[in-house]
């Protein structure tokens, strides 16, 4: 892979993240608002991870840009299903709260490094 790639430390990250949500899932109330929210974070929140590896695979910077705004775009969307079972009292939980907050730094760290990547600049071009 070229110097374009990812860290292994952030694929873990990633997969931590997407573990973490499957536990939140299964804890969500049984309620028909919490299964619908449920299916939509579990969906979002663990796409950012699969997303992620593949952009590990990423044959050019054409391509590890476009992988990469995939999981800009779920990690976004996961922020959002998060933040709407905070917000409607479905979810309050330390847990959620934390993983709001993972949502969001990783939805910056994957954002700039999108950015980074569009402009063409790599770390050591300081």
């Amino acid at each position: 892979m070229k110097d374009f790639g990812p860290t292994q430390d952030l694929v873990q990250r990633a997969k931590d993240f997407a573990l973490e949500i499957i536990r939140l899932s299964s804890q969500l109330p049984k309620t028909p608002e919490a299964r619908i929210l449920g299916k939509q974070i579990l969906g979002s929140g663990t796409s950012v991870a699969a997303n992620y590896r593949a952009v590990c695979r990423a044959r050019s910077r054409a391509e590890f840009i476009a992988k990469l705004g995939t999981v800009v775009e779920e990690a976004d969307e996961t922020v959002f299903w998060l933040e709407l079972l905070i917000e409607s009292d479905i979810s309050r939980e330390n847990r959620t709260v934390g993983l709001l907050r993972e949502a969001k730094e990783l939805l910056a760290i994957f954002s700039a490094s999108r950015r980074t990547a569009k402009s063409g600049k790599h770390s050591t071009d300081r």
